[in-house]
């Protein structure tokens, strides 16, 4: 069974009056820390929580020993969720106002913990909210403690050096969530080094999406991701991306497409680059 599931707007608004309903506004913006929270005060989905990338979604960077967003330590996004009045068995959907690459990052985290049922990404995130004319509010939610209990999943992880030793491994498929420009090392806006991890494939996780920026049907991201893997097994595919947040998006698009949930470097080639012994390729 497929841990990814999507709402429609329309299936949001008619939710929104259920008790066990949580919903979580991940908004966030890469050259402005302090844009998801201040859109989130001007306005959101009623009911909405805001979940910050760095504050909530992330755990401290450690110059020269972590990537750009490292995992949050286990037991205080648990206090997070908690928080945000989330049980196990809470109805959770999660967006953003872009291609879902924060909300799916939420997902991703929720899966690791172990609650891998009744977690929904708004297809189309906020933008499709307000094309439907769907209501918006600055209203914050009542305060509530909920009661979830998880743990980490210590097989959906691949960490640098454990990749390093399957680099020449051919089963290997390790997919790369970044544009292709940043991929072939032509530009690097973010990290000090361009280029790729030695036999990784360019798998940009925009392209799970299509014009409207809602996900492509299964079918179709079945299609693209058989033609990245090709014959090698399932089970062997890693994902990972600059900083361990736009993979999920590619983690969620493959559980989508009917993949069993496959492992991510979480500290993926921002993190390579703390090590200049670790191999980089450039090129496709």
């Amino acid at each position: 069974m497929s841990h990814a599931q999507l709402l429609s707007p329309a299936q949001l608004a008619e939710r929104l009056d259920q008790p066990d309903l949580r919903i979580l506004d991940c908004r966030f913006a890469l050259e402005d820390p302090t844009y998801g929270a201040r859109s989130y005060a001007g306005e959101h989905i009623p009911g909405a929580r805001f979940a910050d990338l760095e504050r909530d979604l992330s755990g401290p960077v450690h110059k020269g020993v972590t990537g750009r967003h490292p995992l949050p330590d286990p037991a205080l996004l648990i206090e997070r969720l908690r928080a945000w009045g989330i049980d196990n068995d809470s109805q959770v959907v999660l967006y953003d106002d872009g291609p879902g690459a924060f909300a799916a990052r939420a997902w991703w985290l929720l899966a690791w913990l172990g609650k891998r049922d009744g977690v929904f990404l708004l297809d189309g995130g906020l933008n499709a909210w307000r094309a439907a004319g769907l209501p918006l509010t600055a209203e914050l939610p009542a305060p509530t403690t909920g009661t979830f209990r998880g743990a980490p999943d210590v097989g959906l992880l691949v960490d640098a050096p454990q990749l390093l030793a399957r680099l020449g491994d051919e089963r290997l498929t390790l997919l790369d969530a970044r544009a292709l420009p940043r991929f072939r090392g032509e530009v690097e806006p973010l990290d000090p080094v361009a280029g790729h991890i030695p036999g990784a494939r360019c798998a940009p996780f925009t392209e799970n999406l299509g014009t409207d920026g809602r996900f492509l049907p299964a079918g179709e991201l079945r299609a693209r991701f058989a033609g990245l893997l090709g014959e090698r097994p399932v089970e062997q595919l890693v994902a990972y991306c600059g900083s361990g947040v736009t993979a999920c998006h590619n983690l969620f698009a493959l559980s989508l497409a009917g993949y069993p949930l496959a492992p991510l470097y979480a500290g993926s080639w921002s993190e390579w680059l703390t090590d200049r012994s670790r191999p980089v390729a450039t090129g496709d």
